[in-house]
């Protein structure tokens, strides 16, 4: 991964209006992993006050995304094909951390995975498992 990569996909998350809605930031970029987390707002939690899935799906989506963007070409860009969610456990506690990641790298098709954790108290718990299927495309599409 070149530094202007990375740059990409810093400048590709400030501006996604979902992130930023979410208050999540980009914690870390490295070859094929990329960490997200987000803060459990009030405004994503779900009736009984643990962490909306939606929460959880959008970070865990993003994080296994900008992973598969580090293993391409400076000229494309990525989009998921398919995303699966396994929800494991409650979403409790002040915040989430998603850490995406490539399986397999490809030309055609990236598979990914991402693991969301929630935050209590200095504490982890894997709250899901996210598998799916990136397509690589050309930048500017």
């Amino acid at each position: 991964m070149t530094p202007r990569t990375e740059e990409n996909i810093r400048k590709s998350f400030a501006a996604q209006a979902m992130m930023t809605t979410l208050g999540a930031t980009l914690v870390s970029v490295a070859p094929g992993e990329v960490e997200i987390a987000a803060p459990i707002l009030e405004s994503s939690r779900q009736q009984h006050g643990f962490a909306h899935a939606g929460l959880t799906f959008a970070i865990g989506d993003s994080a296994a995304g900008y992973a598969a963007l580090s293993t391409m070409p400076e000229d494309c860009e990525v989009l998921t094909a398919e995303m699966k969610i396994n929800l494991l456990a409650p979403g409790g506690g002040d915040g989430l951390i998603a850490r995406g990641r490539v399986i397999r790298p490809g030309r055609r098709l990236v598979v990914v995975q991402a693991d969301v954790f929630a935050l209590r108290d200095g504490a982890e718990t894997h709250i899901a498992l996210l598998t799916g299927t990136m397509v690589p495309v050309a930048s500017g599409r």
